[in-house]
This record gives C-alpha cells, sequence and structure tokens, in this order.
C-alpha cells in the first residue's frame, strides 16, 4: 500500500525561480523542496507547486507567521 498523502517530488527548473517573484511584495521566493511550494518570508506565504506548475495566486497560498525584520 502507498502512502497518498506524500507529495510527489518534481524538480523546478532553476531558471524560472529566478525570474518568479512574490506577487504581493515582487520580492524573490524560497523553493521549499520537501513542501513543493515557494515561500515568500515577509509577507507570510507559501504558493504551492502542483504537477511541477507554480500556483502564484495569493487566494490559493498557505498563510504562516511571517518573519520579523
Amino acid at each position: 500500500m502507498t502512502d497518498t498523502t506524500e507529495k510527489p517530488n518534481i524538480e523546478i527548473d532553476p531558471r524560472l525561480l529566478e525570474v518568479l517573484v512574490c506577487p504581493v511584495t515582487r520580492r524573490p521566493l524560497t523553493y521549499d523542496r520537501v513542501a513543493q511550494e515557494l515561500i515568500s518570508p515577509t509577507t507570510g506565504l507559501a504558493f504551492p507547486i502542483r504537477s511541477g506548475v507554480p500556483i502564484m495566486l495569493v487566494d490559493q497560498a498557505r498563510k504562516f507567521e511571517p518573519q520579523k525584520s
């Protein structure tokens, strides 16, 4: 039996990661390979990557406590 909660480990093109920015702040994002998310630490949003495609919609992002600067 296979664990269906495990996310597939799909690699994202590094060139794509260089050009993607947070849609709110326009600042660079951090790639979380394990969670398959693009993280915007200043806004507290984590944008999901589904089947290798980053979903850059704020209403689809997971919220978390942003970093204090």
